[in-house]
């Protein structure tokens, strides 16, 4: 029992200590959502400032159908799901826990059909896609068909339908929709044959430095594909191509590569210094081997896993072991026990850490490993059926996504990976 007078000091000590022992309840963070009335547009300095406390991002997206014969709806349940295969992408470590919450929630914004309202004919069909399908002037094979101006223009603004506000007679081109937070992305619906296709992603992104501050007036290209008729708004916008005749699956594998390619963009340094840690993109660093990473090395040089934790090369004809390897997270086109790109189906076990990146659960404070098989994968095929897709839907769950346990090399809470796709 305290005795004497108690001083103001004194209280206000003993408050403190109850403070610490018993916190005031915090306000729950379920509701702190993108875009919100704070933040509705990409590159808004609110993201990057309210990283760390986002729980969920509600990204709207603008479909555009140019396939003649795919009607709106259609469009719409394609859109919708490759949306479901984000979502369930993007649900961290699903596996250990059931109830894990989607971080990225694509809202479909808007599905514009771009197409002809009567058959072609026979003649100007080509590809099948619309006649209003931006074509690239003299096209030549080998390059992409599609002239991704024309997306910004007041002519497509007339596709778009969205009314100025301040002039009821003028459409909102896609600059403005975007400037205005009224669009996050845009996904192009088309054909793809002898006539060419668009990229698989093109993006000018804003460029950050190791603070993740904003580099003033520095845009990088971090799209699969790289043009310069793309214009930079002074805010990020990804433009993602979707087969029309392939599954959501192949879309997300474009996805994966897209993840790849910001990562090599160096946009966010940040995501650039994990994500190719995960992705197995320093090998040369972590093995000493005569190649960067599996997508890099040259076509002479074969991969084998003689041992689920043996690894061998040949260098013009000399064998080459490395022992005690471990696959950490794979990248879009290698899976962890994948020696070929796009090889998801080898039933040969490989030791990966792939579930526990960076979580430094395993012996002498390193990432635990485990023996690591395709057949992990067989779950994913009704989400995302076709090309890798069910690879890159377990892949991305276990990325340092929403609540994860990833420590960063200064043994802090690693970031969510996924709000750097809208910085």
């Amino acid at each position: 029992m305290l005795k004497g007078k108690l001083t103001i000091s004194t209280v206000s000590c003993i408050l403190t200590l109850l403070a610490v022992a018993h916190p005031l309840p915090v306000r729950a963070q379920d509701d702190v959502v993108w875009p919100n009335a704070d933040s509705r547009a990409n590159s808004d300095d609110w993201i990057r400032l309210h990283h760390n406390q986002i729980r969920q991002m509600r990204p709207k997206v603008l479909v555009l159908n140019f396939v003649n014969g795919l009607s709106s709806d259609e469009a719409q349940k394609r859109a919708e799901r490759l949306a479901g295969a984000i979502r369930e992408g993007t649900r961290y470590h699903v596996n250990q826990n059931p109830e894990a919450k989607p971080f990225l929630d694509y809202k479909i914004y808007k599905v514009v059909s771009i197409t002809d309202p009567s058959p072609l004919p026979e003649s100007q069909r080509m590809d099948g896609n619309s006649s209003l399908y931006p074509r690239v002037k003299d096209w030549k094979q080998g390059q992409p068909n599609f002239q991704y101006s024309a997306l910004f223009s007041e002519a497509f603004a007339a596709y778009y339908k969205e009314k100025a506000p301040d002039d009821a007679s003028r459409m909102l081109t896609l600059d403005e929709l975007v400037t205005r937070g009224k669009v996050h992305e845009v996904w192009v619906i088309a054909q793809q044959s002898a006539f060419g296709s668009p990229l698989p992603t093109v993006e000018l992104k804003q460029a950050y430095d190791a603070t993740l501050h904003k580099i003033k007036d520095r845009a990088v290209q971090a799209g699969v594909g790289a043009l310069n008729d793309v214009p930079f708004l002074g805010r990020s916008l990804r433009i993602v191509y979707i087969n029309n005749e392939r599954g959501p699956g192949c879309t997300m594998e474009t996805l994966g590569i897209s993840l790849e390619a910001l990562a090599e963009s160096k946009a966010v340094p940040y995501f650039t210094r994990y994500f190719n840690e995960y992705a197995g993109f320093d090998f040369k660093t972590r093995y000493n081997a005569p190649f960067e990473s599996f997508l890099k090395k040259p076509d002479n040089i074969t991969l084998e896993f003689t041992e689920p934790d043996t690894l061998q090369y040949s260098v013009k004809g000399e064998l080459h072991a490395i022992k005690k390897y471990f696959a950490m997270g794979g990248s879009a086109r290698f899976a962890p026990n994948s020696v070929r790109p796009f090889d998801i189906n080898n039933r040969e076990p490989v030791m990966s850490s792939i579930e526990s990146y960076r979580m430094k659960n395993g012996q002498n404070g390193a990432d635990k490993t485990e023996r690591w098989t395709s057949l992990r994968l067989a779950k994913y095929q009704a989400v995302a059926n076709d090309c890798v897709g069910p690879w890159i839907v377990y892949w991305w769950q276990n990325m340092p996504g929403l609540d994860n346990k990833a420590l960063d090399e200064n043994d802090r809470p690693m970031k969510n990976w996924w709000p750097f796709l809208f910085y």
